[in-house]
């Protein structure tokens, strides 16, 4: 960056910017990310918390509401968008790990990718090539093996000048003018000679999963219960008994509904089915927002406490000893409770395995939901539908995912508290599995308490890394279809990418750079895939790209990429060749993130597609897709995976379809590209 705003680093920044601007060469300024940038702060893991200057907020109240989210973090980002200016324009082909590169602990050295040239400011971007440590110090550095657009190499900043003439009088900047100088030496971990440096910069990442455990931390369990008819009636029902189940969604806060039924069918092998709830300790604020604080000695406060309504499926036939295995099964986006998990229960049923299945914070419709059971020799029993959806904007509707998103003005953080509050009611969902669960009523645990696994889709995939990185007592996963960071899931999907075009509309002032006559999602950020040449931005193009980046660090501590390194047991990543909803470079983030790719199924749609043109061109939902006969034997194939994999309590990994190449078991692909299917 240029200048800063705060008046103590105002003297600083003219040590930095560029103060031989009339020699021929060209120099490199202040980079960001850059602990100059923060303060002092005890209470946090890091030491220290963000400091951003703010822009001026009446003519720019977005980027000052978004600077104040920021501020609240104890680091920067762990995938950071990096900004080097120039007093000139440089030779981008000369930036590669050898001249640009960032060195961790342990001398851990990481290149740049994505590159963007932003003429218009003589500013390069990119972003590192790793994933890098949450809570970790990092030592960016630009050798003078870069080069100016003349050919030239670029001048040395001399800010071992700086520090040692007093010219930095300001303390926190002194003391971090003595860090950088102390860590130089780790450049020679890159090939650099610290004599050869044009700039470098410290920056520390932020603390992305500390908030979780210490909630983690805190639960202790509830007793569920299952009484929920609405005349004190237990609602558990043998399948044999039951008809019929139907539902009401509230939809409006009118009230009106919509109705739907349970498709029994696809429950083969179920022997009962049960609604229950749990106490969970709920942590948002109203605006949908987990209050921060302090990583290191700050205590999460629990807001209020829901009632999480689950349903629950058995297994037919006899239970075994210690109770029926059982899988959490967390739903996608827009889905609830009654859509993906019945779709998956009977699989799992016919292999011997329980599932439990919750709604996601802000789905399945309002408060005022019901089932009816019908049944066949006795009277119906209705009960409630467990919706957790609010008519958040106030216009009298109640949207497939209204209030998993952050109320204005905190509207950078988005669905990241909604995540996490989701994994919060499934950290406490393993508690109560664990403490033993009736569900017939007849005095003994008909689930076990230790036997416990989780598999998601989409969504479910998202929030289930978080569980899997979170909770040591599930003993495998699958997750589905997964992704992240969620804002490039949205930016790179045609089936969100309108969110992020909306989004940018809405800002003050508007971000939008296209007529907004496309379906909104025309506007142009120009941010190249991974592995791809560097490519130019102009100034408005470089303004979303900031914006991007805010959005995905701000959202970090729930995005899957950031937990994939904790995960520890066992676990299966599916997904599909050319996914639109879910794009295959979000997926590769996270196995790339965990080192993974050894542990993922990749389901080849492009195959199925050429065997047979007539198959839709989305395969996102191939998990559930039963509709079809065409698509239905990849549905119970990857199912089968799950349920293969649980039983074996994580040791086997099937093939989803054994010789034949629909299925990739384990995949050679860790694809950076779209490859959406036309």
């Amino acid at each position: 960056m240029r200048s800063f705003a705060r008046p103590a680093l105002l003297v600083l920044v003219a040590v930095l910017a560029f103060p031989s601007v009339a020699l021929a060469g060209v120099e490199a300024g202040q980079p960001f990310p850059s602990n100059l940038l923060t303060v002092p702060d005890s209470t946090q893991a890091t030491r220290l918390r963000v400091n951003l200057p703010k822009p001026n907020c009446a003519d720019r109240p977005s980027d000052c509401a978004d600077v104040d989210v920021l501020n609240t973090l104890d680091g920067f980002n762990i995938q950071p968008r990096i900004s080097i200016p120039f007093s000139a324009p440089i030779d981008v082909s000369s930036i590669s790990k050898s001249t640009l590169f960032l060195v961790g602990p342990g001398g851990q050295v990481v290149g740049p990718n994505q590159v963007v040239w932003e003429p218009g400011a003589n500013t390069l971007h990119f972003e590192s090539d790793q994933q890098l440590d949450a809570a970790t110090t990092y030592l960016l550095v630009l050798t003078r093996g870069a080069r100016g657009a003349d050919g030239s190499h670029l001048e040395k900043t001399d800010f071992r000048h700086d520090l040692n003439y007093g010219r930095a009088q300001e303390p926190a900047a002194k003391a971090y003018r003595k860090a950088l100088l102390d860590a130089l030496p780790m450049a020679m971990a890159g090939g650099a000679n610290p004599g050869n440096i044009a700039a470098a910069s410290l920056f520390t990442t932020e603390s992305t999963a500390a908030l979780s455990r210490k909630i983690r931390a805190q639960l202790t369990g509830a007793e569920p219960t299952f009484t929920l008819g609405t005349g004190g009636e237990r609602t558990v029902f043998p399948l044999s008994s039951v008809s019929s189940i139907t539902w009401q969604r509230q939809i409006t806060t009118a009230p009106a509904f919509s109705a739907g039924s349970i498709t029994l069918a696809l429950l083969a092998g179920v022997g009962t089915v049960g609604f229950g709830t749990y106490a969970s300790p709920d942590y948002e604020t109203t605006g949908k927002v987990i209050p921060p604080v302090g990583t290191a000695t700050g205590v999460p406060a629990v807001q209020r406490t829901n009632e999480v309504q689950f349903s629950v499926f058995l297994p037919a036939g006899a239970k075994p000893a210690g109770g029926w295995p059982v899988a959490i099964f967390g739903h996608g986006f827009t889905d609830w409770k009654n859509g993906a998990p019945p779709a998956v229960a009977g699989t799992f049923a016919r292999n011997g395995i329980a599932m439990v299945a919750i709604n996601v914070v802000g789905h399945g419709g309002g408060p005022l939901g019901t089932y009816t059971v019908n049944r066949v020799a006795q009277p119906p029993v209705t009960l409630p539908l467990g919706g957790r959806g609010i008519d958040q904007d106030g216009n009298g509707s109640i949207d497939s995912t209204e209030g998993v998103n952050a109320a204005p003005p905190n509207g950078l953080i988005g669905n990241r508290d909604g995540l996490r509050q989701t994994t919060i009611d499934l950290m406490q969902l393993v508690k109560v599995l664990k403490g033993g669960v009736d569900v017939d009523g007849d005095g003994a645990d008909d689930l076990s308490s230790s036997r416990i696994y989780y598999a998601g889709q989409s969504f479910g995939g998202i929030y289930g890394t978080q569980l899997l990185g979170l909770e040591p007592d599930i003993r495998a996963g699958v997750p589905n279809v997964p992704g992240g960071p969620i804002i490039e899931i949205a930016r790179l999907s045609p089936s969100f990418r309108i969110l992020v075009g909306l989004a940018l509309l809405g800002r003050t002032p508007s971000l939008y750079n296209a007529i907004p006559n496309a379906g909104f999602n025309n506007f142009h950020e120009n941010i190249p895939l991974r592995n791809l040449p560097p490519v130019q931005a102009s100034p408005d193009e470089s303004a979303i790209q900031q914006v991007i980046d805010r959005t995905e660090w701000a959202q970090q501590a729930a995005n899957p990429a950031a937990y994939a390194p904790y995960v520890t047991a066992p676990v299966i990543y599916q997904f599909a060749r050319g996914d639109q909803t879910v794009p295959n470079p979000t997926t590769s983030a996270i196995l790339r993130a965990c080192g993974c790719a050894n542990r993922a199924t990749l389901y080849r749609h492009d195959l199925v597609v050429a065997a047979n043109p007539t198959v839709g061109r989305n395969p996102h939902a191939f998990l559930t897709n039963l509709a079809s006969p065409l698509t239905a034997p990849y549905a119970f194939a990857a199912q089968q995976q799950m349920a293969t994999f649980f039983t074996s309590d994580g040791a086997v990994t099937i093939d989803p379809d054994g010789v034949s190449n629909k299925f990739e078991t384990p995949t050679t692909m860790v694809p950076e590209d779209l490859a959406f299917i036309p």
